[in-house]
């Protein structure tokens, strides 16, 4: 009785709200993308998306544009490069991703450097600010959320084809490359939209673990999908409410319940 007290009393705090709304549309899309990340095993590529992001923000603080489109218009660019230039069989993918990963992050601090204020918003998109978020970011979030479930569901089966069985679907007409452009897209824009939460430190744990639970738990796709929803749901819901009570960081709390979740997951599918 006195826990849904303090939950009601805590809802009742319009920062709060928002903060919830936000975050269970971003652990629902994670979840989603999670899954694909950990079956394609191009967790690697989201790491050096998310950490690329770096440089997005700083030329929108540099630029006075919002941080977030910035940010968006670089990691898709950064996706699609590594893509180019991984495809063309010179170069190894993880070694593109060190090239942009740390080009990106050097570009970053140069831009911060020749601002001539210090922007303390700065923080918010490296460790997370779930709690300060806007009801613009707040509607963004949700708009970007539905767009980008909508298209993951319009290529859903050929998403499946090429991840299990890339070489029989291009022998099938699938339009290989296509699909896997559209997915980058997607990760990298997911990725930017989840800065907000956790940060640009902690967002690639978001795109991770909850698809690595769900693959310990099940074999099958659809029962992963669930799993992987509700352990990025639960995760937010749980760091949030922990964060408010302990006066902690919203975006660590939520990474470190998602990693208790995985150890937890770990050692049960040991026995």
């Amino acid at each position: 009785m006195r826990e849904a007290e303090e939950i009601m009393e805590i809802l009742s705090y319009g920062f709060m709200q928002r903060a919830v709304v936000t975050g269970i549309a971003i652990s629902i899309l994670a979840g989603v993308v999670s899954v694909f990340v950990v079956m394609r095993r191009v967790a690697f590529v989201g790491s050096g998306i998310s950490h690329a992001a770096f440089g997005g923000v700083a030329i929108g603080f540099l630029a006075g544009v919002n941080p977030v489109i910035t940010a968006m218009i670089y990691s898709i660019l950064v996706a699609f490069g590594i893509e180019k230039i991984s495809s063309k069989g010179r170069v190894a993918e993880d070694t593109a991703i060190g090239v942009f990963f740390s080009s990106s992050m050097a570009l970053g601090i140069v831009l911060i450097s020749l601002s001539k204020s210090y922007n303390v918003d700065l923080f918010g998109y490296l460790f997370g600010s779930i709690l300060a978020i806007s009801e613009n970011e707040m509607w963004l979030t949700i708009a970007v959320t539905i767009v980008i479930l909508a298209a993951i569901m319009m290529i859903m089966k050929e998403l499946l084809f090429t991840t299990f069985n890339e070489e029989l679907a291009i022998v099938s007409g699938i339009p290989t490359r296509l699909i896997k452009s559209l997915f980058l897209l997607s990760m990298a824009v997911a990725i930017v939209i989840s800065i907000k939460v956790v940060g640009i430190i902690l967002v690639s744990a978001l795109l991770v673990i909850p698809g690595a639970v769900a693959q310990l738990l099940s074999r099958s796709f659809y029962p992963m999908m669930l799993i992987s929803c509700s352990v990025a749901l639960f995760s937010t819901i749980a760091g949030l409410y922990l964060s408010y009570q302990f006066d902690l960081s919203p975006g660590g709390t939520i990474v470190l319940v998602i990693t208790a979740l995985f150890f937890a997951a770990f050692l049960r599918a040991r026995r």
